[in-house]
């Protein structure tokens, strides 16, 4: 019989999605469905975030059973199992329309995220057939995105040329610091939010929301916008994959997601399992 005991204190874990908990493949594992299940029995409570708008997640919500809010845009929204809204961040329309310029001055392709739909100008552009098969639908094309600028919950800025990517996060951050967080949430995607929109903010709202010190909370993720939410949380573990520079900011590091690092780290720094 395995017995677990929860390690830490800890009673909340939020883990990011691509990266950290499915393969590069975009696959649960059986092994991480069984550690989110062994995490729950334990009493500990579990959500996920993501730079997915909502419905891109909602095959993991169900699959997970989950049963708290879950953070989608990089917390722009957070949102119920149902996908109805808890909270909303929304990127301020004249902010939005100078990320927009800075990213297509910057030869990066660009999408916007509404709280309803994901709009492109190329249906075809770098990474969206990929993008399509993760969130499990596909964008709207437009030639303009003036009409949509009121709602806008996430930018993406796309493009293979890391240069590129780089000069664009630096300008939108020089520019446009004070109205919008800038942050890699994948070597090729630029996610642009609200200020507010970000891992470390969702750790906070989920800490009120749930009443669950921060103390308490374990976080665990692979990039640079994950960094935020391990400075805020008692239990930080970056993944064996993630850089140098993102593992020095966490507590643990656990192994790559293509050797089921998730799953080791819930059951190595959240649960302490052994055999009885």
């Amino acid at each position: 019989m395995i017995q677990v005991a929860v390690l830490n204190g800890i009673r909340l874990v939020i883990a990011d999605v691509d990266g950290t908990l499915v393969t590069a493949d975009k696959v649960l594992t059986p092994r991480s469905q069984a550690a989110v299940r062994a995490v729950v029995e334990a009493g500990v409570a579990f959500t996920i975030t993501s730079g997915r708008p909502p419905l891109g997640m909602k095959a993991l919500i169900d699959e997970l059973r989950l049963r708290h809010p879950i953070a989608a845009f990089n917390g722009g929204l957070l949102v119920r199992p149902d996908l109805s809204v808890v909270h909303e961040y929304l990127v301020p329309d004249q902010a939005a329309k100078s990320v927009i310029d800075i990213l297509e001055t910057g030869t990066l392709d660009v999408w916007v995220y509404t709280d309803t739909g994901w709009f492109v100008r190329s249906r075809h552009g770098p990474h969206a057939s990929r993008e399509e098969w993760t969130v499990g639908f596909p964008p709207t094309v437009v030639t303009a995105f003036e009409g949509l600028l009121d709602r806008v919950v996430k930018i993406v800025g796309v493009g293979d040329d890391h240069e590129a990517m780089a000069r664009c996060a630096t300008e939108v951050a020089r520019r446009l610091g004070r109205h919008v967080s800038a942050a890699l949430s994948q070597p090729y995607y630029l996610d642009v939010t609200h200020p507010k929109a970000n891992n470390g903010e969702v750790v906070s709202v989920l800490s009120a929301l749930l009443a669950i010190p921060s103390a308490q909370i374990a976080t665990i993720g692979d990039m640079p916008n994950d960094v935020l939410m391990f400075q805020r949380s008692g239990v930080s573990i970056a993944m064996g994959s993630a850089t140098s520079g993102v593992q020095r900011e966490a507590r643990f590091v656990t192994t790559s997601n293509a050797e089921e690092g998730f799953a080791a780290a819930m059951e190595r720094y959240v649960l302490g399992a052994r055999i009885a």
